[in-house]
């Protein structure tokens, strides 16, 4: 099976950067993959806080996540400093399909890519959907890429 070239920065219209830290390498010198995930979750909860105006700790609705996958396309290390890309590819009533790629600084092509689906559901009881709040929704909006 051919696999798809890694995406490009102009694939994206939010970024978002980090700092590796050292604890981030693995016993074989590069970022180990749980890390890759860490960012990406940061990252599009950072969006979510600061853009979407979700109280992420008391506020009556939750995302959770129930699936995630990663592409990974060459490794990174500490110390580097990354740009994330971010963009919706859907957006449903109750639940976002996200993708974003981890780009070093001075490159235009994905080190890595993500894919990562919220559904939003009542804080407390978490077994059923909610409608995806409408500060959130209009900032999603704001990254979503239409084909």
């Amino acid at each position: 099976m051919k696999r798809a070239n890694p995406k490009e920065r102009s694939d994206y219209r939010h970024f978002d950067q980090m700092e590796t830290r050292w604890n981030d390498n693995d016993i074989y010198g590069h970022m180990n993959n749980v890390v890759y995930y860490e960012i990406f979750d940061s990252v599009i909860n950072r969006y979510l806080v600061k853009k979407g105006k979700l109280n992420i700790t008391s506020g009556p609705v939750a995302a959770i996540i129930p699936e995630t996958r990663c592409l990974y396309h060459k490794p990174l290390r500490f110390p580097e400093t990354l740009d994330i890309g971010l963009r919706v590819s859907r957006l449903g009533n109750s639940s976002v399909v996200y993708d974003s790629s981890i780009f070093r600084c001075n490159e235009n092509t994905a080190a890595a890519e993500c894919h990562f689906v919220h559904v939003f559901v009542d804080r407390t009881q978490q077994d059923r959907p909610l409608t995806i709040p409408k500060t959130v929704r209009e900032a999603l909006e704001k990254i979503l890429i239409t084909n």
